[in-house]
């Protein structure tokens, strides 16, 4: 158990540079807070002891601004950076040196029944308003844009961008962690350039057979 608690302070320190020193981390940072107390839950949810287990989530919900079902498996090192509005949904499984910045949603996408939130692999990288939805699963080392919404797998080793989110494979180049919000390949964007590019050659082509029309009517004359 101390082994735990002393990780997840450790990677506070790995990943966010503002931390100073351990109190300030162990009194303020409310990603931690809310990682303890869900351990704490989820021991109970293991035990079926769900009403309590429940009661120690929504606690946490309110001082943490940050939500995690009692059922959800969470791995070690897990790091939530700025947590208001963080959701992890019940059948959520989340691999080892996991990050989550605020806004995130691991949710479902109805009312099924079973396994119905994502799994994220080990060294899995979700950035701000990130929305992965349904029974899907994030490979390893991958990592999610920001504002993005994902519906389906993500291969190992990817970066995901876009609504719906688009994979970008990074030439089997292991991801780093270092995620750069405003320095992502953007595939909408891409096709956009592709299609003007496309219209701009049709165009041409147009005033090319106009030219040859009008030149072919200057002859019949």
């Amino acid at each position: 158990m101390f082994k735990t608690i002393k990780e997840d302070v450790d990677v506070v320190f790995e990943q966010d540079p503002a931390a100073r020193n351990y109190l300030e981390v162990i009194l303020t940072y409310s990603g931690l807070h809310a990682v303890w107390a869900h351990r704490l839950a989820h021991f109970f949810f293991k035990k079926k002891l769900f009403f309590i287990a429940r009661v120690i989530s929504q606690i946490s919900r309110f001082f943490t601004g940050i939500e995690i079902h009692p059922g959800a498996v969470i791995g070690r090192r897990f790091f939530i950076d700025h947590g208001m509005g963080v959701v992890i949904g019940e059948t959520c499984v989340i691999g080892d040196n996991v990050t989550l910045f605020q806004g995130v949603t691991l949710g479902g996408t109805g009312k099924e029944n079973g396994k119905r939130h994502p799994t994220l692999e080990d060294n899995v990288l979700v950035a701000t308003g990130a929305k992965v939805l349904g029974s899907i699963t994030i490979g390893d080392s991958s990592k999610v844009g920001a504002g993005s919404v994902v519906l389906k797998d993500v291969p190992p080793h990817s970066t995901v961008v876009g609504i719906p989110g688009k994979v970008v494979i990074q030439d089997g180049v292991r991801v780093k962690k270092d995620l750069n919000h405003q320095d992502l390949p953007d595939p909408v964007a891409d096709i956009c350039n592709s299609m003007e590019m496309k219209i701009a050659e049709l165009r041409r082509e147009v005033e090319l057979l106009k030219q040859a029309s009008k030149k072919k009517e200057g002859d019949a004359e």
